[in-house]
């Protein structure tokens, strides 16, 4: 990393650059705005430690003028005159940090070595949506918070090399989509990509879903058929909820993850293959294997390199973006989300992440009937989830009641506040609705 030292007392950006130097970084200095300038118009600067209060050019100044050169580029303001305007007034200007002299060199390398791995996750993120985008690839990647940055980043890193990935994620999280990524993006994009689901392939047909066999190997094998991993040769084999994988068919897997050899079923010799098994699962291996449920030399196999998926309400900030890309897809007329609707969504803990978001969208585009879309116009689940979760620290009867109270209103909505009806969707008597209703203070209102 490239850092500019800018301070009108020559023993402090001296003292600064040789600790800087000693640490790896290559240091410039400048005793001056103009000269600091001149300095940062010559050399790619990544970071750089301004004084605050200079003579002539002011440091807020120069870095005024700096992020109009470069709005990309970090900055640390260094000041002995600290007070909250000062802080305010450099932050707002674009300073990611603000330091007080004397200098704690240990809190400076702390932060200097932040900002390097945020700028080394930020250039992973630009590689990997320059390559979607000029290579026109069939994907869209929505990564505004820093967790799915921190995603795209190990992408960016794992996609370079052939070792085995587990990608791992709740339902609904994306993890096809980020190992689709990952092949289109390495050294086998223009190979195949070989998708299976362990939970969709029954027992006894699992080895010829995975390694093909030859006619007349059992009842039914009328022909020769190629298995997963020889379709898969040259490019990637994706295993999608490899924790339903059985448990007497994993040595096989283990064997050819590992010699990278293959026996058809019914087949007396094995053959070479050149497959790069990405896995993924919902569900926790090392605690299946602790259960005996899973090879635990299969866990490490094929968790070479591993990329956690983080749920959707752990990343609310790209839920906005995901709402219009979905909005651009699913619907013939120009529609858009209020805002009480996106904070409506926003609150909302989405148990099934990406996946619920995307068929909310598709619901709610099928059945509004206006070009702006309200509250109103989201499913019960999601109107109504702000009274479960504002009990969500009380007890467990007040919590049960909240959830009780949302299932009434609910029923009463379906079916127009008709209270016989409402009872018998809720399977209970018209009596204890009343009951219920009255005790929850729920009252239809006009």
């Amino acid at each position: 990393m490239l850092i500019l030292i800018v301070d009108d007392d020559q023993t402090q950006r001296e003292m600064l650059q040789g600790f800087l130097e000693n640490q790896g970084y290559t240091a410039f200095i400048a005793a001056n705005g103009q000269d600091a300038l001149k300095i940062f118009q010559r050399e790619p600067i990544q970071l750089a430690l301004l004084d605050n209060r200079m003579p002539g050019m002011s440091g807020d100044e120069l870095l005024e003028k700096m992020k109009q050169l470069n709005p990309l580029v970090n900055v640390i303001m260094i000041t002995a005159y600290g007070d909250l305007s000062t802080v305010i007034k450099t932050m707002k200007l674009g300073a990611v940090e603000f330091l007080e002299k004397p200098v704690d060199l240990s809190i400076l390398l702390t932060k200097i070595q932040e900002i390097e791995l945020k700028t080394c996750r930020d250039q992973d993120v630009c590689d990997i949506q320059n390559s979607v985008a000029e290579r026109k690839l069939p994907l869209k990647i929505v990564a505004q918070s820093d967790a799915m940055k921190e995603v795209l980043s190990l992408v960016s890193r794992v996609s370079q090399s052939s070792f085995p990935v587990l990608v791992s994620g709740e339902t609904g999280t994306g993890k096809e989509l980020i190992s689709k990524l990952i092949h289109l993006t390495s050294i086998r994009d223009n190979e195949p990509f070989v998708d299976i689901n362990c939970a969709a392939i029954p027992e006894n047909l699992f080895e010829s879903e995975l390694f093909g066999h030859v006619k007349g190997s059992f009842t039914g094998a009328i022909n020769n058929r190629k298995g997963a991993f020889e379709m898969a040769n040259k490019g990637t084999l994706f295993m999608d909820e490899i924790g339903e994988m059985p448990i007497t068919l994993q040595p096989k897997l283990l064997r050819a993850i590992q010699e990278q050899k293959i026996r058809k079923v019914g087949g007396e010799t094995d053959f070479k293959v050149d497959v790069r098994l990405i896995s993924a699962t919902n569900r926790d291996l090392k605690l299946m294997v602790e259960q005996g449920e899973f090879r635990e030399d299969l866990y490490y196999r094929i968790k070479v390199l591993e990329i956690t998926i983080p749920p959707l309400r752990h990343r609310k900030i790209d839920i906005p973006i995901l709402l219009n890309y979905f909005l651009e897809k699913y619907s013939k007329n120009r529609l858009s989300f209020s805002s009480d609707a996106i904070n409506t969504l926003i609150k909302y803990p989405f148990p099934g992440n990406v996946r619920e978001l995307e068929h909310i969208v598709q619901r709610t585009v099928t059945f509004t009937r206006t070009t702006v879309i309200y509250p109103s116009d989201l499913p019960d689940e999601i109107r109504n989830y702000e009274t479960v979760g504002s009990d969500q620290d009380g007890s467990l009867e007040h919590r049960l009641m909240a959830i009780e109270s949302q299932m009434i209103k609910s029923a009463l909505e379906k079916t127009d506040w008709i209270q016989t009806k409402a009872a018998q969707v809720l399977g209970i008597s018209e009596r204890v609705l009343r009951y219920k209703m009255k005790r929850a203070g729920i009252s239809k209102t006009f």
